[in-house]
Protein backbone atom coordinates (compact mmCIF):
# COMPACT_ATOMS: atom_id res chain seq x y z
CA UNK A 1 0.00 0.00 0.00
CA UNK A 2 2.96 3.04 0.54
CA UNK A 3 4.34 1.81 -2.47
CA UNK A 4 1.26 2.13 -4.49
CA UNK A 5 1.19 5.72 -2.79
CA UNK A 6 4.45 7.03 -3.60
CA UNK A 7 3.98 5.92 -7.28
CA UNK A 8 0.74 8.20 -6.76
CA UNK A 9 2.50 10.87 -5.80
CA UNK A 10 5.19 10.63 -7.89
CA UNK A 11 3.11 10.76 -11.18
CA UNK A 12 1.19 13.89 -9.27
CA UNK A 13 4.64 15.20 -9.13
CA UNK A 14 5.47 14.81 -12.84
CA UNK A 15 2.16 16.04 -13.70
CA UNK A 16 2.64 19.39 -11.96
CA UNK A 17 6.20 19.47 -13.44
CA UNK A 18 4.96 18.75 -17.22
CA UNK A 19 2.06 21.43 -17.02
CA UNK A 20 2.79 24.76 -18.10
CA UNK A 21 0.98 26.80 -15.59
CA UNK A 22 0.83 29.55 -17.89
CA UNK A 23 -0.61 28.21 -21.11
CA UNK A 24 -3.51 26.34 -18.88
CA UNK A 25 -3.87 29.15 -16.69
CA UNK A 26 -7.72 28.75 -16.60
CA UNK A 27 -8.16 25.51 -15.65
CA UNK A 28 -5.70 26.28 -12.90
CA UNK A 29 -8.46 25.42 -10.39
CA UNK A 30 -8.89 21.90 -12.01
CA UNK A 31 -5.49 21.27 -11.49
CA UNK A 32 -5.31 22.00 -8.00
CA UNK A 33 -8.51 20.69 -6.97
CA UNK A 34 -6.91 17.10 -8.91
CA UNK A 35 -3.85 17.49 -6.53
CA UNK A 36 -5.75 17.64 -3.33
CA UNK A 37 -7.68 14.76 -4.02
CA UNK A 38 -4.73 13.12 -4.79
CA UNK A 39 -3.25 13.75 -1.78
CA UNK A 40 -6.48 13.09 0.25
CA UNK A 41 -6.49 9.75 -0.91
CA UNK A 42 -2.57 9.09 -0.33
CA UNK A 43 -3.26 10.72 3.05
CA UNK A 44 -6.33 8.24 3.25
CA UNK A 45 -4.20 4.89 2.05
CA UNK A 46 -1.48 5.71 4.39
CA UNK A 47 -3.69 5.74 7.67
CA UNK A 48 -5.42 2.84 6.50
CA UNK A 49 -2.34 0.97 6.03
CA UNK A 50 -0.68 1.95 9.28
CA UNK A 51 -4.38 1.25 11.13
CA UNK A 52 -3.72 -1.99 9.54
CA UNK A 53 -0.16 -2.71 10.52
CA UNK A 54 -0.78 -1.42 13.91
CA UNK A 55 -4.38 -1.67 14.55
CA UNK A 56 -3.78 2.23 16.14
CA UNK A 57 -5.13 5.38 14.68
CA UNK A 58 -2.61 8.21 14.24
CA UNK A 59 -2.50 11.77 15.74
CA UNK A 60 -4.57 13.25 12.89
CA UNK A 61 -6.62 10.75 12.46
CA UNK A 62 -7.84 10.74 16.47
CA UNK A 63 -7.65 14.68 16.13
CA UNK A 64 -10.17 14.36 13.20
CA UNK A 65 -12.11 11.69 15.11
CA UNK A 66 -12.06 13.91 18.69
CA UNK A 67 -13.36 16.78 16.97
CA UNK A 68 -16.16 15.09 15.11
CA UNK A 69 -17.17 13.37 18.46
CA UNK A 70 -17.17 17.02 20.26
CA UNK A 71 -18.98 18.71 17.34
CA UNK A 72 -21.53 15.74 17.63
CA UNK A 73 -22.13 15.86 21.26
CA UNK A 74 -22.42 20.12 20.94
CA UNK A 75 -24.95 19.72 18.11
CA UNK A 76 -26.75 16.70 19.69
CA UNK A 77 -27.50 17.91 23.58
CA UNK A 78 -30.28 20.15 22.84
CA UNK A 79 -32.18 18.10 21.08
CA UNK A 80 -31.45 15.26 24.05
CA UNK A 81 -32.22 18.08 26.45
CA UNK A 82 -35.43 18.92 24.58
CA UNK A 83 -36.25 14.93 24.50
CA UNK A 84 -35.40 14.54 28.27
CA UNK A 85 -37.75 17.40 29.27
CA UNK A 86 -40.61 16.33 27.56
CA UNK A 87 -40.28 12.80 28.86
CA UNK A 88 -40.29 14.34 32.21
CA UNK A 89 -43.02 16.45 31.47
CA UNK A 90 -45.03 13.58 30.49
CA UNK A 91 -44.12 11.22 33.04
CA UNK A 92 -44.90 14.12 35.98
CA UNK A 93 -48.42 13.90 34.36
CA UNK A 94 -48.82 10.42 34.45
CA UNK A 95 -47.65 10.29 37.75
CA UNK A 96 -50.33 13.09 38.89
CA UNK A 97 -52.95 11.01 36.58
CA UNK A 98 -52.04 7.75 38.61
CA UNK A 99 -52.12 9.28 41.60
CA UNK A 100 -55.95 10.68 41.09
CA UNK A 101 -57.08 7.34 39.86
CA UNK A 102 -55.32 6.12 43.50
CA UNK A 103 -56.90 8.34 45.64
CA UNK A 104 -60.50 7.97 44.51
CA UNK A 105 -59.33 3.86 44.96
CA UNK A 106 -58.75 4.77 48.38
CA UNK A 107 -62.06 6.51 48.89
CA UNK A 108 -63.92 3.68 47.89
CA UNK A 109 -61.86 1.37 50.40
CA UNK A 110 -63.01 3.89 52.93
CA UNK A 111 -66.66 2.84 51.56
CA UNK A 112 -66.15 -0.64 51.01
CA UNK A 113 -64.76 -0.90 54.47
CA UNK A 114 -67.65 0.95 56.67
CA UNK A 115 -70.23 -1.43 54.63
CA UNK A 116 -67.80 -4.35 55.11
CA UNK A 117 -68.19 -3.38 58.79
CA UNK A 118 -72.17 -2.79 58.16
CA UNK A 119 -72.78 -6.23 56.90
CA UNK A 120 -70.38 -7.84 59.39
CA UNK A 121 -72.88 -6.38 62.16
CA UNK A 122 -75.32 -7.53 60.22
CA UNK A 123 -74.23 -10.87 59.95
CA UNK A 124 -73.48 -11.60 63.70
CA UNK A 125 -76.79 -10.22 64.62
CA UNK A 126 -78.40 -12.62 62.01
CA UNK A 127 -76.75 -15.35 63.71
CA UNK A 128 -77.80 -14.68 67.14
CA UNK A 129 -81.51 -14.55 65.87
CA UNK A 130 -80.71 -17.81 64.29
CA UNK A 131 -79.76 -19.62 67.35
CA UNK A 132 -82.09 -17.94 69.27
CA UNK A 133 -84.96 -19.11 66.73
CA UNK A 134 -83.88 -22.93 67.03
CA UNK A 135 -84.19 -22.87 70.77
CA UNK A 136 -87.99 -22.00 70.18
CA UNK A 137 -88.44 -25.07 68.50
CA UNK A 138 -91.93 -25.47 70.09
CA UNK A 139 -92.91 -22.00 68.95
CA UNK A 140 -94.32 -20.55 65.40
CA UNK A 141 -92.53 -16.97 65.01
CA UNK A 142 -92.01 -14.27 62.30
CA UNK A 143 -88.93 -12.40 62.16
CA UNK A 144 -89.09 -9.09 61.28
CA UNK A 145 -86.74 -6.37 60.65
CA UNK A 146 -86.80 -2.74 62.60
CA UNK A 147 -87.75 -0.09 60.40
CA UNK A 148 -88.22 2.96 62.37
CA UNK A 149 -86.81 4.03 66.39
CA UNK A 150 -87.84 7.59 67.28
CA UNK A 151 -84.60 9.36 69.42
CA UNK A 152 -87.57 10.36 71.85
CA UNK A 153 -89.11 7.22 72.08
CA UNK A 154 -86.35 5.13 72.16
CA UNK A 155 -86.75 3.16 75.30
CA UNK A 156 -90.37 2.86 74.95
CA UNK A 157 -91.59 2.05 71.17
CA UNK A 158 -89.73 0.29 67.86
CA UNK A 159 -91.83 -0.38 64.78
CA UNK A 160 -91.08 -3.58 62.51
CA UNK A 161 -91.94 -4.57 58.86
CA UNK A 162 -94.36 -7.09 59.94
CA UNK A 163 -97.93 -6.58 60.45
CA UNK A 164 -101.70 -8.50 60.43
CA UNK A 165 -100.61 -9.97 56.63
CA UNK A 166 -98.44 -12.13 58.24
CA UNK A 167 -100.49 -13.09 61.33
CA UNK A 168 -99.57 -10.90 63.83
CA UNK A 169 -101.28 -9.94 66.87
CA UNK A 170 -101.17 -7.68 69.65
CA UNK A 171 -99.71 -8.82 73.06
CA UNK A 172 -97.66 -11.01 70.98
CA UNK A 173 -94.37 -11.45 72.69
CA UNK A 174 -91.35 -9.88 70.84
CA UNK A 175 -87.78 -11.60 71.39
CA UNK A 176 -84.36 -10.52 70.08
CA UNK A 177 -80.89 -11.74 70.05
CA UNK A 178 -81.37 -14.34 73.03
CA UNK A 179 -83.98 -12.72 75.03
CA UNK A 180 -87.27 -11.15 75.55
CA UNK A 181 -87.40 -6.99 74.27
CA UNK A 182 -91.35 -6.52 74.35
CA UNK A 183 -95.00 -7.31 73.52
CA UNK A 184 -96.68 -6.04 70.26
CA UNK A 185 -99.28 -3.87 71.11
CA UNK A 186 -100.25 -1.98 67.73
CA UNK A 187 -100.99 -4.12 64.01
CA UNK A 188 -101.45 -2.17 60.85
CA UNK A 189 -101.63 -4.40 57.77
CA UNK A 190 -97.56 -4.57 56.52
CA UNK A 191 -96.36 -2.76 59.92
CA UNK A 192 -96.62 -3.36 64.16
CA UNK A 193 -95.70 -1.26 67.04
CA UNK A 194 -93.98 -3.13 70.08
CA UNK A 195 -93.58 -1.66 73.05
CA UNK A 196 -90.20 -2.54 75.01
CA UNK A 197 -89.32 -4.06 78.32
CA UNK A 198 -87.12 -0.53 79.17
CA UNK A 199 -90.80 1.62 78.74
CA UNK A 200 -91.72 3.56 81.48
CA UNK A 201 -95.11 2.83 80.96
CA UNK A 202 -96.40 1.72 84.25
CA UNK A 203 -99.87 0.43 82.56
CA UNK A 204 -98.80 -2.39 80.62
CA UNK A 205 -95.92 -4.30 79.25
CA UNK A 206 -96.46 -6.71 82.28
CA UNK A 207 -95.08 -9.64 82.24
CA UNK A 208 -95.85 -12.95 84.38
CA UNK A 209 -92.16 -14.56 85.15
CA UNK A 210 -90.75 -17.79 86.87
CA UNK A 211 -87.49 -17.65 88.57
CA UNK A 212 -85.36 -20.89 88.14
CA UNK A 213 -83.65 -21.62 91.99
CA UNK A 214 -82.07 -24.61 93.43
CA UNK A 215 -84.66 -25.25 95.40
CA UNK A 216 -87.67 -23.93 93.23
CA UNK A 217 -89.60 -22.01 91.66
CA UNK A 218 -90.55 -18.61 92.34
CA UNK A 219 -93.29 -16.28 90.55
CA UNK A 220 -93.43 -12.42 89.83
CA UNK A 221 -94.51 -9.86 87.72
CA UNK A 222 -92.11 -7.96 85.29
CA UNK A 223 -92.89 -4.22 85.27
CA UNK A 224 -90.32 -2.06 85.81
CA UNK A 225 -86.82 -1.06 84.20
CA UNK A 226 -83.44 0.37 85.91
CA UNK A 227 -81.95 2.52 83.24
CA UNK A 228 -78.77 3.30 85.22
CA UNK A 229 -78.14 -0.28 86.03
CA UNK A 230 -79.49 -1.62 82.70
CA UNK A 231 -81.39 -4.00 84.65
CA UNK A 232 -84.98 -5.34 84.85
CA UNK A 233 -86.72 -5.51 88.02
CA UNK A 234 -89.18 -8.47 89.04
CA UNK A 235 -91.61 -7.52 91.63
CA UNK A 236 -94.93 -8.97 93.43
CA UNK A 237 -93.02 -12.47 94.32
CA UNK A 238 -94.81 -15.57 95.24
CA UNK A 239 -93.06 -17.60 98.20
CA UNK A 240 -90.34 -17.51 100.17
CA UNK A 241 -87.59 -19.30 97.58
CA UNK A 242 -83.94 -18.23 98.72
CA UNK A 243 -82.87 -16.71 94.94
CA UNK A 244 -79.21 -16.24 94.29
CA UNK A 245 -77.28 -14.40 91.79
CA UNK A 246 -76.86 -16.32 88.41
CA UNK A 247 -80.50 -18.15 89.00
CA UNK A 248 -82.31 -17.95 85.17
CA UNK A 249 -85.60 -15.95 85.18
CA UNK A 250 -88.21 -17.00 81.98
CA UNK A 251 -92.09 -16.01 80.82
CA UNK A 252 -93.94 -17.92 83.43
CA UNK A 253 -97.24 -18.21 80.45
CA UNK A 254 -99.53 -17.20 83.66
CA UNK A 255 -102.14 -14.80 82.79
CA UNK A 256 -102.21 -16.32 78.81
CA UNK A 257 -100.89 -13.04 77.80
CA UNK A 258 -97.37 -14.79 76.66
CA UNK A 259 -96.20 -18.18 76.40
CA UNK A 260 -94.25 -19.94 78.85
CA UNK A 261 -90.29 -20.44 79.01
CA UNK A 262 -89.30 -17.52 76.81
CA UNK A 263 -85.58 -16.56 78.00
CA UNK A 264 -85.69 -13.22 79.56
CA UNK A 265 -82.31 -13.07 81.77
CA UNK A 266 -80.07 -13.81 84.38
CA UNK A 267 -80.56 -12.75 88.33
CA UNK A 268 -78.30 -9.84 88.92
CA UNK A 269 -79.39 -9.39 92.53
CA UNK A 270 -82.00 -9.27 95.06
CA UNK A 271 -82.80 -6.33 97.83
CA UNK A 272 -85.80 -5.08 99.45
CA UNK A 273 -88.33 -2.84 97.82
CA UNK A 274 -88.81 0.34 98.55
CA UNK A 275 -91.18 -0.39 101.69
CA UNK A 276 -88.77 -3.11 103.23
CA UNK A 277 -92.15 -5.29 103.03
CA UNK A 278 -91.26 -7.90 99.98
CA UNK A 279 -88.21 -7.96 97.92
CA UNK A 280 -87.35 -6.70 94.52
CA UNK A 281 -85.34 -8.97 92.15
CA UNK A 282 -82.70 -7.38 89.48
CA UNK A 283 -82.19 -9.52 86.34
CA UNK A 284 -79.55 -9.16 84.03
CA UNK A 285 -81.73 -8.80 80.00
CA UNK A 286 -80.36 -11.89 77.51
CA UNK A 287 -80.81 -8.95 74.69
CA UNK A 288 -79.23 -5.91 73.98
CA UNK A 289 -81.89 -3.09 74.35
CA UNK A 290 -80.06 -0.70 72.90
CA UNK A 291 -79.47 -2.45 69.86
CA UNK A 292 -82.47 -4.04 68.27
CA UNK A 293 -81.75 -4.46 64.14
CA UNK A 294 -83.76 -7.67 64.06
CA UNK A 295 -86.94 -9.15 66.17
CA UNK A 296 -89.19 -12.83 66.74
CA UNK A 297 -92.34 -12.21 67.19
CA UNK A 298 -93.75 -15.48 68.72
CA UNK A 299 -97.28 -16.05 67.22
CA UNK A 300 -98.15 -19.22 69.40
CA UNK A 301 -97.26 -22.67 70.15
CA UNK A 302 -96.48 -24.85 66.80
CA UNK A 303 -99.33 -26.85 65.94
CA UNK A 304 -101.80 -24.85 68.10
CA UNK A 305 -105.54 -23.70 66.85
CA UNK A 306 -106.04 -20.29 65.09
Amino acid sequence: MPLISGKIISISLKIIRGVDVKKFNPNKNIIITLIIVIIVVTIISLTAAHRTNSGKTNLGQSAVNDSVGFVDKVISFPGKAISSGISSITTLFNTYDENERLKERIDGYGELSIQNDNLKKENETLKKELALNETLGNYEKVTATVVSRSPDMWQDLLIVDRGSNDGIEPNMAVLAQKGLVGRVVEVNATTSKVELLTSKNQNSNHFPVQINSEKGDSYGLLKDYNDKENTLIVSQLVGDMDIKEGDIVQTSGLGQNSPANLPVGVVQKVKPDSYGLDREVYVKPYAEMYNIPVVTIIKRLAGAGE
